[in-house]
């Protein structure tokens, strides 16, 4: 859906891939007038693309603070909007990048009696808050069969255009992104939809927040508020290389 509505604006100024590629993306911002935080996701769905544009920075997130658990908040029992509430919920203590999610098994959440705990070939984490949203998406899933022996904590809803696509499959990185972005759009419609009129221009800021608001931001606001960082497997690879190499011999 990202990537046509790349083409679209590109084709609006007569710029095919090659000279997208050339030009990069800021012809196409200044015409839509895109924010940073839209330039830098547009960015990476051209890359994803094939196109072979600069890699540009997502932004930190504004303002630095921003109250977060409405996107974990249950509105109903449509899977899209429990998948993506269950992540926001695990997300909010174990920040993990969007690929540590799209290959995040079942088998590795763990319910314990008062919180979940995720297990990794990195660590074991702890995840309070999150009880109520996994127990919801679990006994959701059963009620599909693909879901149910799907072995991915976020599988696809449906089909998509891809060969190997199929219910229950594995996401892609894009995909998870597009998922995030109208889980966090939606929810801005609801906030303003249901806010008391004394509560209306709060919301209206927060709503607006949250139509720019993407996982990578999300994650990095998630960090500032005191979540544990969660380390990439390399990182902590090479750290206990570090770490072995500096151990006094004999």
């Amino acid at each position: 859906m990202q990537w046509h509505r790349l083409a679209e604006a590109a084709l609006e100024l007569d710029l095919g891939p090659d000279q997208l590629a050339e030009t990069g993306l800021e012809p196409v911002a200044a015409a839509r007038e895109w924010k940073p935080a839209t330039v830098a996701l547009y960015s990476k769905v051209a890359r994803y693309g094939g196109l072979a544009l600069p890699r540009v920075r997502t932004p930190e997130p504004e303002p630095p603070e921003l109250e977060l658990r409405p996107l974990v908040e249950l509105r109903g029992t449509d899977p899209e909007h429990v998948r993506a509430v269950v992540w926001c919920a695990l997300a909010l203590a174990w920040p993990a990048p969007v690929g540590m999610f799209r290959s995040l098994r079942r088998d590795q959440v763990h319910a314990g009696a008062r919180r979940l705990v995720i297990r990794t070939d990195d660590g074991e984490w702890a995840v309070p808050g999150a009880r109520t949203a996994w127990f919801a998406w679990e006994t959701l899933r059963e009620r599909y069969p693909a879901l149910a022996a799907s072995p991915w904590v976020l599988p696809a809803l449906r089909r998509g255009p891809g060969l190997d696509s199929r219910i229950g499959g594995r996401l892609s990185n894009q995909a998870l992104q597009v998922t995030f972005a109208k889980h966090a759009g939606r929810t801005a419609r609801h906030l303003q939809a249901t806010a008391p009129p004394s509560r209306q221009d709060a919301v209206s800021a927060l709503a607006e927040a949250y139509r720019e608001l993407s996982y990578d931001s999300f994650r990095r606001l998630a960090l500032a508020a005191g979540a544990t960082p969660v380390a990439p497997r390399g990182a902590v690879r090479a750290a206990r290389s570090v770490a072995r190499s500096a151990r006094p011999v004999g």
